[in-house]
């Protein structure tokens, strides 16, 4: 397999893989493709909290398989991109595949004072936040387990694993860029 200037970021909820991939693709001067920002304008559409939409999702697989199948599509046809995916590393196996691990409470509290997730995940306390994290990881690997035959939380699928728990944002975009030129490199 070929492999192409393309990097996969993938997490746990709140790991910081948004923020990590606009970074890299800022600092690397790669495009940005993003699955997860289209997903939750779908929820809003469909007037839904995120957590809603993936379970009405698991009754309609075309949303789910439209949405990754996009990410390979416009891989075909690029270079220097970071995917934003959950399913980013299984749509596009040629690029370095990345995954942000997190603390469940520090993805919580990270959620939780997040103002531009209350469109889609509006939660009254840090510890419902979290409950509905773990409710919402639950039903999203049974889906892609159920759906792709994967196992998205097998850290063997990855390239590159941190933990970003205890790191800044630049910690965290040092880290990877050091990992990826090495994985070119070799």
């Amino acid at each position: 397999m070929k492999r192409k200037d393309i990097i996969s970021i993938t997490g746990d909820l709140a790991s910081g893989q948004s923020t990590i991939a606009k970074m890299l693709s800022d600092d690397l001067n790669y495009d940005l493709y993003r699955n997860g920002a289209y997903f939750r304008k779908l929820a809003i559409e469909h007037n839904m909290s995120v957590t809603e939409f993936g379970e009405y999702v698991e009754k309609h697989p075309d949303i789910d398989t439209q949405i990754e199948k996009s990410a390979t599509e416009y891989a075909k046809t690029h270079q220097n991109i970071v995917i934003d995916a959950k399913l980013g590393w299984y749509a596009v196996p040629e690029s370095f595949k990345v995954y942000l691990k997190v603390d469940i409470d520090v993805a919580a509290k990270r959620a939780f004072e997040d103002t531009a997730r209350k469109a889609s995940e509006n939660l009254p306390t840090i510890e419902a936040q979290k409950e509905d994290m773990i409710r919402r990881t639950h039903n999203d690997l049974e889906r892609y387990k159920n759906l792709y035959g994967v196992v998205r939380n097998d850290m063997a699928n990855y390239d590159f694993v941190l933990d970003t728990s205890k790191l800044t944002p630049e910690q965290v975009l040092n880290e990877i860029k050091k990992a990826y030129e090495t994985w070119k490199n070799t």
